[in-house]
């Protein structure tokens, strides 16, 4: 089981270049940055906090550093969510996709239904019915009576 910690803003926005880098050096993150561009002392700083809460691994090649996300983004999303329902629904789905319909963010088309399909009652075979009578003899056996004509 993964523990995953919250991120700051600054962070975050850093994972989500990470993310997509997938394994990278620090020249791949400066690179990717967009403008403005911060410091490689900032970045760097960044990348050791990253790697203290679990988000990175890191392998040193000599004498630079390789490093790899360590949480992936999907479960990190999920985390969010999982936090976001905690918090503002109540512990509910059916409250978010009720936001999420009043927001119009999403149809109320969009929202199905579970279709619910009635279980079928597999029919006790015959040589079972011998077996439960035997093994449970208050169980009487009800005899089809044959019509006269």
């Amino acid at each position: 089981m993964i523990i995953i910690t919250p991120l700051t803003t600054a962070e975050e926005k850093l994972m989500l270049l990470l993310w997509k880098l997938e394994t990278f050096y620090m020249k791949d993150v400066m690179a990717g940055h967009p403008e403005p561009k911060p410091h490689q002392n900032t970045v760097s700083t960044y990348l050791k906090i990253l790697q203290e809460k679990g988000y990175l691994s890191v392998t040193r090649e000599g004498r630079i550093f390789r490093y790899s996300a360590a949480i992936p983004y999907d479960e990190y999303r999920k985390f969010l969510l999982k936090n976001f329902i905690e918090q503002f629904c109540n512990n509910s789905g059916a409250e978010l996709l009720a936001l999420l319909k009043d927001e119009k963010w999403i149809e109320k088309e969009a929202i199905k239904k579970p279709e619910v399909t009635p279980k079928r009652k597999s029919p006790k075979r015959k040589e079972f019915k011998i077996a439960e009578t035997v093994l449970n003899p208050k169980i009487k056996i009800k005899k089809k009576k044959k019509k006269k004509k």
